[in-house]
Order: C-alpha cells, then sequence, then structure tokens
C-alpha cells in the first residue's frame, strides 16, 4: 500500500513529503494506523547526523499512538481496532531477558538492533524505519511482539508520549534506579526526559527533586511536574550547588541531555558510598566518558537504561493508568502540536528550547 510519510534523504536535510511503498504484515505482523507521533532528541540527532544508526534516507519518529487495522494469520495478542502504541524494544515474553525480570531488553531486539528490517521503500529503494518504527508515517507494520495494546481513554497526542519520554524518565526512576521513599535525586536536563524524571521521582514519593538546566524557564515546568529545587547551571556551580542542597551529595542524579560533561557532573554531585548516577542521553558517537577509578570504588555506581528498563507489552500500558488516576501529567507535557506538514517546525521548536514536547498528527486535528 501507499502511505505518506515523512522523510530525510540526507543529514541535515529537512524533512520532506514523500508517498512511500509499505510492504504488508506478514503472520506475525501488525499493521497500525499512526495517529500522533511526538517528537524526540534521538530523532533530531538522526536527522543531524550526530549519532545516526540509520541509513538515509529514514523515517524518523519512534514514540506514536495509533489504531491496529489488520492483523497477520498468526497474531493472538492483538484485535483489528486496538488502540495501541509501536515500540522500539519489543518483548517477546520467553527469551532469558524476558523471563528474568531484570531487564527490557529482549533477546530478539539484541540480536536485530543492528539489521533491522525496514517495510519502507521509495521508488523500489529501501527507506529506513527509525528504531524499526518510522512513525512519522501515517501506517507503520511491526511484529506482534512490538505492539502495546492501550487503553482507549486517553487522547492519542497524550497516548503516544508513553512510548519514549515518559517510558524513559520515570521508568529509568522506578526500574533502573529503584528511587525510595525520602531519597534525593538530581536531574540533569529538563526537556521531556528530564521532565519525566521528576516526576517519576515524585511518584517514587522522592524528597528531594532538583532540577539543573541552563534555561530559566524551566524552572516553573520543573516544579509543575514535582521538582522541589532549581539549579541555573548557566549562572552557578551545579555540582557544589547540589552537594549544598543535600548536605554531601544526591542519592541518585540522571543526565537526560546526551553530553558525557554533564554525566560526569552528575556522577560528581552524588553522595560517596551509595550515590547512583543513570545515564539516559545519548551523546554523539565520538564522545566518551571518563571517570577516575577511585571515584567509583568510593561506593558509587553508574547505570545505563534504554527507555527506563519497562517492558514495552507489560509494563509500559500501565503509565496510561498513572496519568488516569492523576499521578502522572502529560497535559503539560505535550506543549505543542502540530499537522505532520509542520514536522519541521516542531524540529525548531525543540531546538529553540521552546518546546517541551511537539506532537504531531496524520490523523487528529492539531491545535
Amino acid at each position: 500500500m501507499k502511505v505518506r510519510a515523512m522523510v530525510a534523504h540526507a543529514p541535515g536535510a529537512p524533512l520532506v513529503e514523500e508517498w512511500l511503498d509499505l510492504a504488508p504484515p506478514g503472520p506475525g505482523d501488525v499493521l497500525i494506523q499512526i495517529m500522533a507521533s511526538g517528537l524526540c532528541h534521538t530523532d533530531l540527532s538522526q536527522l543531524e547526523g550526530k549519532a545516526a544508526p540509520y541509513p538515509f534516507p529514514v523515517v524518523v519518529g519512534h514514540e506514536g499512538a495509533g489504531i491496529v487495522r489488520a492483523i497477520g494469520a498468526s497474531v493472538t495478542s492483538v484485535s483489528v481496532g486496538d488502540h495501541a502504541v509501536p515500540l522500539g524494544i519489543g518483548e517477546c515474553g520467553t527469551c532469558a531477558n524476558c523471563r528474568s525480570g531484570l531487564t527490557n531488553l529482549c533477546e530478539v531486539f539484541l540480536g536485530e538492533i543492528a539489521t533491522q528490517p525496514s517495510p519502507f521503500s521509495l521508488n523500489g529503494h529501501k527507506v529506513s524505519a527509525y528504531s524499526g518504527l518510522g512513525t512519522l508515517a501515517e501506517y507503520v507494520v511491526v511484529p506482534e511482539r512490538n505492539v502495546a495494546v492501550i487503553r482507549r481513554d486517553v487522547p492519542f497526542h497524550l497516548a503516544c508520549t508513553i512510548g519514549c519520554a515518559v517510558a524513559t524518565g520515570v521508568g529509568a526512576v522506578l526500574h533502573t534506579a529503584h528511587v525510595g521513599p525520602g531519597a534525593s535525586v538530581a536531574v540533569f536536563g529538563l526537556g521531556g526526559i528530564g521532565l519525566n524524571v521528576v516526576q517519576g521521582a515524585r511518584l517514587a514519593s522522592a524528597g528531594q527533586i532538583i532540577g539543573v538546566d541552563i534555561n530559566p524557564a524551566r524552572e516553573a515546568q520543573g516544579r509543575r511536574f514535582g521538582m522541589t529545587h532549581f539549579v541555573d547551571a548557566g549562572s552557578t556551580d551545579a555540582v557544589a550547588a547540589i552537594r549544598a542542597v543535600t548536605g554531601g551529595g544526591a542519592d541518585f542524579a540522571f543526565e537526560c541531555v546526551g553530553q558525557t560533561r554533564l554525566m560526569a557532573q552528575a556522577f560528581d554531585c552524588t553522595r560517596i558510598g551509595w550515590g547512583c548516577t543513570v545515564v539516559l542521553g545519548v551523546p554523539p558517537d565520538d564522545e566518551v566518558l571518563q571517570l577516575v577509578p577511585f571515584a567509583i570504588q568510593l561506593g558509587r555506581t553508574v547505570k545505563g537504561s534504554f527507555m527506563g528498563n519497562i517492558k514495552g507489552r507489560s509494563q509500559l500500558p500501565g503509565l496510561l493508568d498513572h496519568y488516569v488516576a492523576g499521578r502522572l501529567n502529560l497535559d503539560d507535557l505535550v506543549t505543542h502540536r502540530l499537522p505532520m506538514a509542520e514536522v519541521n517546525h516542531g524540529f525548531d521548536l525543540m531546538k529553540s528550547g521552546e518546546a517541551v514536547r511537539s506532537v504531531v498528527s496524520f490523523g487528529e486535528n492539531a491545535s
């Protein structure tokens, strides 16, 4: 079938609308009509060629929500008409990793990460699907293990955010760091990921939630999500300020920007003896994080977290239960809604710092 999609043909080039050929779903696949798709910094990194794991031309987008329109003959857990979020990390449910209860990194996903097939083509030539999804297309085809069925009472422009920003931030707090009541938490970078770390920390009943950013406007936004303290890193030594607020160092620190310099600062601000640093941001391919080994031997740890260590099919839909119950704030997360034709403007809003999360849409009226 022919589908509209926003395609980047080269690094730094604007996205352009193309009519692509989409392969039909196979026996184990699901066809999803994308209704809304959030824009993420990792999409921008791919577009700019700074951290570009997929060859051009490419359809970016990995934070989508939509409606199941067709299923393959062997699909049993998804039905036509279901509301769904397509997943960059599938959950087969049967491999050792899925059964372990320790990680969301399904072995099938790990085996395919470097060679994810794409269902898109243009004039007979392959077009990559970012993260195996490419949700800036009006339809996607993904395996059943990459489909999370979600509740129907949450608007698509909000539901899509759990596919990356909410899962990554909230999940890193609850499933990677295991933040507990009363803990002190420092969050470096208050964009879409960082604000979800903030509200994940609030959900975990953390005591001090310290946001760090160079944009003073983030203070008011952060406080709406549960931040208790703000450090303007453009005018203040963030590490010293966090040590002062916490009386020696934060119990947990999260780097949400993708700069190794900030990762080192996040590590330095944690408490000797048990401080834990969680790396969420994705730096350019040529950056290397350097830490003094003795500083780690003093009891500190550094952890990575991919999509918040949340299992996509069995755990991710529960984030919308938190939203409906009033425990998670998605309404303030989506600051801009745009039609798909304005997707390039959405990335400009991201680069300027004006947007927290821009969501673009094929199937809904943007406002």
